[in-house]
């Protein structure tokens, strides 16, 4: 018993280790990316700056794009938990707009718009940005069905809902760049499910006369 009382403690540790030093790549990386320009910035910059080798840097990290993008699926990670934490009697559109925009508010610090702006002026990343939208997507989905059920009419709903939501996330982040950085994200964000909304009822009325 003790000795599989002393192999846990020790998996437990092995994994912290791994968690402190994946992360203390991501902090030095996204420093010196902030600091320097992505293209400017080598993966010997980073281990240098990290304190680790450069084997160790690709046991985490296949390139340092990935480096980058490591924030995605976090956001993906936080907004599934938010659904998750919603209460089971919410109608899937509450539980939708509250989850998201609960996401979106607590990934907005400081360091995270730096990256959003760091990803907007570099070519290559901001090609590989738009492959975030259909991994958010795909959460989406996977979260909503696992509230309300397995059966195929519900996996459909859920799937159409989660794209034109992420559709909806989309050119509202469009439209948040393009527009002056003046009023909260939040009020912003409510805003954009405000016209979602409208938008969907406006369409389901024109679709009811037509028949």
């Amino acid at each position: 018993m003790t000795e599989l009382k002393k192999a846990g403690a020790t998996e437990g540790r092995r994994e912290r280790k791994r968690r402190q030093t994946r992360e203390r790549i991501e902090q030095a990386a996204m420093t010196l990316f902030l600091e320097r320009g992505f293209d400017a910035t080598t993966i010997e910059d980073i281990t240098e700056s990290a304190d680790v080798s450069k084997r160790s840097f690709f046991d985490y990290f296949p390139s340092k794009e990935e480096v980058v993008f490591a924030w995605q699926d976090s956001f993906a990670g936080h907004l599934m938990a938010a659904i998750a934490a919603r209460p089971k009697s919410e109608p899937p559109l509450k539980v939708v707009e509250e989850a998201i925009v609960e996401t979106v508010v607590a990934s907005a610090n400081e360091r995270g718009l730096a990256l959003g702006e760091l990803i907007r002026r570099t070519p290559v990343l901001k090609a590989r940005d738009q492959m975030k939208y259909a991994k958010l997507e795909q959460k989406l989905t996977e979260a909503l069905i696992a509230r309300g059920g397995q059966g195929k009419e519900v996996r459909a709903r859920m799937r159409l809902l989660s794209a034109v939501v992420i559709g909806a996330l989309r050119v509202g982040g469009e439209r948040w760049q393009e527009r002056p950085s003046e009023g909260p994200l939040e009020a912003f964000a409510r805003e954009l499910f405000a016209d979602l909304w409208k938008m969907l009822a406006d369409f389901g009325d024109e679709a009811k006369n037509r028949r």
